[in-house]
């Protein structure tokens, strides 16, 4: 691309990085805040991340490396890793990705192809670690009162949510698209969001960090369902209680009906339950979804239990009832009409609650990143797109996100997840198309690079890097003159 002639009377180039196309005066960044005019040159405002040169200068980065013997090194060869943050986009589209760059590595010449992609297609999956109600199933999902996605299934001990999506990009109102943007690109960048859910909960959820919910930040996610802390346990409750009940909103446990209570030989208490039972010692819907004891939402345990069966329970019989983080727990004797009151509790069941509060791994809010890199991204690294996306299902072409390794998923086109606290910090941007701006690169030996078609002319050695100024002038994108 090249310039062209100045417009009478004004110093404004355009920047052509995006489908907005801004004009911008001297001294001043485009609507994306990410280029700005810079004596008359379209700059990029944040620099180009370079792996080693960002912990060279004190930046954080996450091994690349899980396990294992690990020699400090975030990345083996080369000693440069060229990341995609800061290198810019190919927009409008036909142009090679903005730096393609050959090494040696392990004695094999190698090439990485870096871009940043304009993501209109993309959102981000929320795991949130709580048993507390967040909201229905399919439950809008909100952000400053704007829908921004759904609740979607709920898994072991965690809630997840799917939030952005082309729909709520572009589908509804400006607003609402800019909304969305906002907060995928926050919550994509590790930052704080508050989130409420139609019918449930306010939630505040950040990458890494516990989730809080309703104002209370949790501390724990459940050790299991209520059969599994059953099972876990039963052998450490043998003979210092004579009843256990797990509550669980979805699946509570009973020790005395429960296989691993039968195998102990720990007879029948005559325990009525409410819900309905699935197999022995295993309750479904014993109360309705909340934030009280195992997810449910109860603040006394007894309102689970019916009356007990005076054939089997006898007076002074012991029970102990336990949420499945240990976060509620109380202990109960009958009396002699059979009704259960509650006494202090000894410490020898204490200690057992204290077992699976121990056993109860960190809550934590998960931010998954999902982007379809779609033709045109494809078409700055080959004219034949097609065939990087066979190259990458071949396992000839690797991809990588900030250098964080990626989840690409099977079928068509190249769909891939990226875990947000594994990229370097300020690794997203946007677009007030509205879209995402998000780093990707692809990895793959020099001669199948050639063999897919791939833009050769533009290959440059990763030596002829040079160190980033505060400003950096877009390759192949001197920009346009107003």
């Amino acid at each position: 691309m090249t310039d062209t002639t100045a417009a009478a009377g004004g110093d404004k180039i355009r920047c052509d990085a995006c489908p907005v196309m801004c004009y911008i005066k001297p001294g001043a960044a485009g609507a994306c805040d990410r280029y700005a005019n810079h004596n008359g040159e379209l700059v990029r405002v944040d620099p180009h991340i370079v792996l080693e040169r960002t912990v060279s200068h004190g930046g954080r980065l996450v091994p690349f490396q899980a396990g294992g013997d690990w020699d400090g090194k975030l990345v083996h060869e080369p000693s440069v890793f060229v990341t995609a943050i800061g290198a810019g986009t190919t927009y409008p589209d036909y142009k090679p990705a903005p730096f393609i760059v050959s090494s040696e590595v392990d004695g094999v010449d190698m090439v990485t192809v870096v871009t940043e992609g304009i993501f209109s297609y993309c959102g981000v999956k929320v795991k949130i670690d709580t048993d507390r109600y967040l909201g229905p199933e399919t439950g809008t999902v909100r952000a400053e009162g704007e829908a921004i996605g759904h609740v979607t299934t709920s898994e072991y001990g965690s809630q997840m949510l799917s939030l952005g999506g082309v729909h709520h990009l572009t589908g509804g109102s400006k607003k609402e698209g800019r909304v969305t943007c906002d907060a995928l690109m926050d919550l994509s960048n590790c930052k704080a969001v508050e989130l409420t859910i139609d019918g449930g909960a306010t939630v505040v959820v950040q990458a890494g960090r516990p989730p809080v919910v309703n104002g209370v930040a949790e501390e724990r996610m459940r050790v299991g369902c209520g059969s599994a802390t059953i099972g876990m346990f039963a052998k450490q409750w043998h003979g210092k209680v004579d009843e256990v009940v797990v509550v669980d909103d979805h699946i509570t446990g009973v020790l005395s009906e429960h296989q691993a209570g039968k195998l102990l030989d720990i007879p029948d208490t005559g325990i009525k339950m409410k819900g309905r039972r699935s197999t022995p010692g295993r309750y479904f819907q014993v109360a309705d979804p909340g934030t009280g004891w195992g997810g449910t939402n109860i603040s006394d345990p007894l309102s689970v239990l019916g009356p007990f069966n005076a054939r089997e329970a006898r007076p002074g019989l012991t029970m102990l009832m336990v949420s499945t983080t240990g976060e509620h727990a109380a202990y109960y004797e009958l009396d002699d009409a059979l009704r259960p009151v509650e006494r202090p509790m000894p410490p020898d069941l204490q200690f057992s609650v204290e077992r699976i509060q121990e056993n109860c791994e960190p809550a934590l809010c998960t931010v998954l990143f999902m982007g379809g890199a779609g033709g045109s991204l494809r078409a700055g690294v080959t004219d034949n797109p097609v065939r990087l996306t066979r190259s990458v299902k071949d396992a000839l072409t690797r991809v990588t996100s900030g250098g964080a390794p990626v989840y690409v998923w099977p079928g068509g086109g190249i769909t891939f997840m990226v875990d947000v606290t594994q990229m370097p910090a300020g690794a997203f941007g946007y677009v007030p198309t509205p879209a995402l701006v998000a780093p990707i690169e692809f990895t793959l030996k020099l001669s199948d690079y050639a063999a897919l078609g791939g833009h050769m002319d533009h290959v440059r050695p990763l030596a002829s890097l040079r160190e980033n100024s505060e400003f950096r002038p877009m390759p192949h994108m001197p920009g346009r003159r107003a």
